[in-house]
């Protein structure tokens, strides 16, 4: 997440990154916990959205997260699409089952989402690969890119002839092309 907010920041875009309180705890005591329950995650990020809104009620907003950080930024993308500036959402390697579960799915409002929405994933990605993802009933309104032999934070394989840095590269040019085509265009 840290290189493709950074590779998104050399491109011109305002970038605000935050933790969820489980990631806080943790830092602060130094051991892992596991993640929050989803209305806590889901109130975090309103949370930071609100701070967001607050001095700049207009400037445009795309929600974004890694992972579980993309399922939650995805879950609230049409809620706060409804009266608040948020015009888009971007998911890094979203997960779309527990790896090894793929009849788990975490889809259904993926099929009935209304914002705008990209999806970079991994083509080998544990949580949802090219082959099952291309099968599921999303909306018209989310878009995939695949990032090449990449699996959940887009490290390809060696085989593969390219590097991680390469695939972050493509993450963020997929990305900053999203941003642009829904901000700009």
């Amino acid at each position: 997440m840290a290189a493709i907010a950074a590779g998104l920041a050399e491109r011109g875009w305002r970038v605000v990154r935050f933790e969820f309180p489980y990631m806080a705890r943790a830092r602060g005591s130094g051991r892992r916990h596991g993640p929050d329950r989803l209305p806590v995650l889901q109130e975090a990020f309103r949370g930071q959205v609100r701070l967001e809104t607050t001095d700049h009620p207009r400037r445009a907003l795309i929600l974004a997260g890694k992972s579980m950080g993309g399922r939650v930024a995805s879950l609230l993308a049409d809620e706060l699409a409804e009266g608040s500036p948020v015009r888009g959402c971007l998911c890094l390697g979203y997960p779309f089952h527990p790896p090894g579960k793929p009849l788990q799915l975490r889809t259904e409002h993926l099929a009935t989402l209304q914002t705008p929405t990209l999806i970079l994933q991994g083509e080998r990605d544990s949580f949802g690969r090219r082959a099952e993802v291309e099968t599921y009933g999303l909306s018209p309104q989310v878009q995939l890119g695949w990032i090449p032999s990449g699996d959940h934070s887009f490290k390809p394989t060696r085989s593969s002839g390219r590097s991680e840095q390469e695939n972050w590269a493509t993450a963020v040019a997929c990305g900053d092309a999203f941003l642009r085509q829904l901000l700009d265009g």
